[in-house]
């Protein structure tokens, strides 16, 4: 059972690990993009600790098989807890009210020709060179090539100005480059708009074309700016003028002549026939009868407003047109593919292409790289904007990809998750070395990919509520989640800009697809906009976790991942599970997000998720029923004193989190024996509250905290336990 097999030390170093680089741990998610991704480490470990009959290190590197065991997760999201418990060999059934979860995860489990993909892909990036080849191309300014490729296209935002009428660049700044992954720092003159390479950063001198001095400060901040022309002060953005223009001013290309004897990077400022190629996309988009660029509106809401600010209305105008004449001409190649699996593997990675291939990627001029869309989870609209080479770079040496965002790339990242499916591995670290482990006879799917012979697994997946699913009363063995917390990332508002594309694209002969939107009134997030609150987060999650409960074995485990930065938003947690008439029988912690993620770092956010596993009957160490905060405040020690091991450092962002999963779990059972679920939620919540609030919140535990924080060794925390008088009795389970 989970509650004694756990190991939260062996699994949070491989989930902290995994959060770096997860790509390299879990090569599935490459499938398509989805927000806040789980480590498939943790779901693995959660379903060995309670399934297996070995130590949690001895079988997470072998072979396993739960055949015969029947799996569901309501909130599957990217589809980590169901595809982890699909390559154990579990029936597995998923639910989503989100089509685009509902489409991924079909295409992470779903088996497919890989050579017919391969040959299809090919086919797919050799007729968009012919059509679209020559607006990526450049001349090298050292051997004068003209059949360069270019990586990166920088624009930068313009207004007009409100007093002289002229054109106003909205540079925040002038350096295009650090000297972190180029030798030198590279400077855009603001004067005569030429670039110079100097080696200080602080004291840069002048521009090499004009002699003016170099300055790294621009002129566009807080949304004011003033001209260049006139001096007038000008604010931005204004939605009355329409969606923001842009102007071409440097480059960042990829020359295979000079490659060898270059050092760093290549960079130059557009000439004329790169204008003249800006130019030649304009006239083609404009006579191009589009079939498959989206003309849906992009409506109100808590994210999408902010690109309502800026005059956006359409998603079709977060392109320019060499974007929209690409993306049609691939969309249009797609349609043609006879094969259908591989028609919507190919629709997929042309969805997940559109997060590189918009006017809102950024450029990282530190790791010199584009920034996509989601990189925070949002859509942050900059000044500065990063256009990638939808063809992808080949280097014809190594045989990977130059630079990001383009079609190679996508295809590559696919590849490899589609590999990963009938090979799937873990990664062993023995000091500083790194062990690939093959893990042989596990696999993901349906059918292991090539074919739809050979041994079948039952994958259900569906596009719905699961409060409504039919799923027959006691029927599963498991319930393993990642609902969602509350008021986070608004994954609809963020997905219906994949959605549209994608829905032109397939649409027609997907159920899912039907509505013109992601967006549900049920979906469980808090939405301003929507009017969705905590009242209806609660009644959301509470219907889904009844409906579960009905459809677990007595006495199986329902565990779901859970954080967030304030207490309030776990009470919606609690009243779900008592209402469900479920025990929080232990809370574990363990990594979930990467501290150095744009959207966590330098937040004051957790990165260290709670894990509540619940039964309907069971039992509890006796020893975890503290009746004091002095007593929660020990098992925290002991909580972070595991993770330690594990070589997490926890902050005390983390801290928090970790208290809040204890607090939460002794409130469910010290409310479970009088709990009436029939009271109005408004009731609910605040017996939740009204218990944390007259046991002691985390301000009380933080303050014993502060004194047992030296004790965090084994033996030392012996001592602590062996003296504490008031808490409780170490032996012994309580039944429920």
């Amino acid at each position: 059972m989970i509650e004694k097999n756990f190991d939260i030390a062996f699994i949070s170093d491989l989930a902290l690990r995994e959060k770096q680089v997860q790509q390299n741990y879990r090569p599935i998610i490459a499938v398509h993009k989805w927000f806040a991704r789980r480590p498939g480490t943790l779901f693995r470990g959660l379903l060995l600790s309670e399934f297996s009959d070995s130590p949690l290190r001895d079988s997470f590197y072998r072979a396993n098989d739960l055949s015969g065991t029947r799996f569901a997760d309501p909130f599957m999201g990217g589809g980590t807890p169901l595809l982890e418990a699909n390559r154990l060999g579990c029936d597995v059934v998923g639910f989503d009210i989100n089509p685009m979860s509902y489409w991924i995860v079909k295409q992470e489990v779903e088996h497919l020709d890989l050579a017919a993909y391969d040959e299809s892909a090919a086919l797919l990036r050799d007729e968009l060179e012919k059509v679209v080849g020559n607006l990526y191309r450049t001349n090298c300014l050292l051997c004068g090539n003209a059949h360069a490729h270019v990586k990166y296209f920088l624009w930068v935002k313009t207004i007009a100005c409100q007093a002289c009428g002229g054109n106003i660049d909205l540079f925040p700044g002038y350096l295009l480059s650090s000297n972190a992954r180029h030798p030198r720092n590279v400077f855009l003159c603001y004067s005569c708009g030429q670039l110079t390479e100097t080696d200080d950063r602080n004291r840069p001198g002048k521009c090499h074309h004009c002699d003016k001095p170099l300055v790294e400060k621009g002129p566009a901040g807080r949304n004011r700016c003033a001209c260049s022309h006139c001096g007038a002060g000008n604010s931005f953005p204004n939605a009355e003028v329409g969606c923001p223009s842009h102007r071409l001013f440097a480059m960042e290309y990829y020359c295979p002549r000079c490659k060898n004897g270059h050092t760093g990077r290549f960079f130059k400022v557009p000439d004329s026939q790169d204008l003249a190629r800006v130019a030649e996309s304009g006239t083609r988009w404009a006579q191009t009868e589009s079939k498959f660029v989206p003309e849906d509106a992009i409506p109100s809401g808590d994210e999408t407003n902010r690109l309502h600010r800026w005059g956006y209305k359409y998603y079709r105008e977060m392109f320019n047109e060499r974007q929209l004449l690409s993306l049609e001409m691939s969309a249009r190649l797609i349609s043609k593919t006879s094969n259908e699996r591989v028609r919507n593997a190919l629709a997929t990675n042309l969805s997940d292409l559109l997060r590189y291939q918009n006017m809102l990627c950024r450029y990282d001029t530190m790791a010199l790289k584009s920034l996509d869309i989601f990189s925070v989870h949002g859509f942050p609209v900059g000044l500065i904007q990063c256009e990638s080479n939808i063809l992808g770079i080949v280097d014809a040496g190594k045989g990977g990809c130059v630079g990001s965002g383009g079609w190679k790339n996508i295809i590559d990242k696919f590849r490899k998750a589609k590999l990963y499916c009938d090979a799937p591995f873990e990664v062993r670290h023995k000091g500083l070395r790194k062990e690939i482990v093959p893990i042989a006879g596990e696999w993901i799917g349906d059918y292991r990919n090539g074919g739809s012979t050979g041994k079948h697994r039952i994958v259900k997946i569906h596009c719905e509520d699961s409060a409504a699913s039919d799923l027959p009363d006691a029927s599963l063995d498991a319930v393993f989640t990642d609902p969602p917390y509350f008021g986070n990332v608004q994954y609809a508002e963020l997905m219906d800009f994949c959605y549209v594309w994608l829905r032109r694209l397939v649409g027609e002969k997907v159920e899912a697809f039907a509505g013109a939107s992601t967006r549900n009134p049920q979906e469980l997030t808090g939405n301003a906009d929507m009017g969705r609150d905590l009242e209806h987060f609660t009644e959301g999650l509470s219907s889904v976790f009844q409906r579960m409960a009905k459809a677990l074995k007595r006495g199986s485990p329902f565990a779901f991942t859970y954080h967030h930065n304030t207490l309030e938003a776990y009470l919606p947690v609690a009243v779900a599970i008592l209402d469900a008439g479920l025990t929080c029988s232990i809370s574990l912690p363990c990594p979930a997000e990467m501290g150095a993620s744009i959207h966590i770092n330098g937040t004051g956010s957790s990165i260290i998720d709670t894990v509540f596993v619940c039964r309907t009957t069971g039992s509890v160490s006796r020893r975890t029923l503290p009746t004091s905060t002095e007593g929660v405040a020990f098992l925290i020690c002991e909580d972070l004193a595991k993770l330690e091991k594990g070589n997490v450092k926890p902050t005390s962002g983390d801290t928090r989190c970790v208290a809040y999963g204890h607090l939460l779990r002794l409130a469910i059972w010290n409310l479970k024996g009088a709990w009436v679920k029939s009271a109005a939620t408004s009731e609910r919540i605040a017996a939740v509250s009204g218990w944390l609030r007259d046991f002691g919140g985390w301000p009380e535990i933080e303050g014993h905290l502060c004194s047992l924080t030296a004790w965090r060794n084994d033996e030392r925390m012996a001592a602590v336990r062996e003296a504490h008088e008031n808490y409780g009795v170490e032996q012994g389970d309580v039944s429920f």
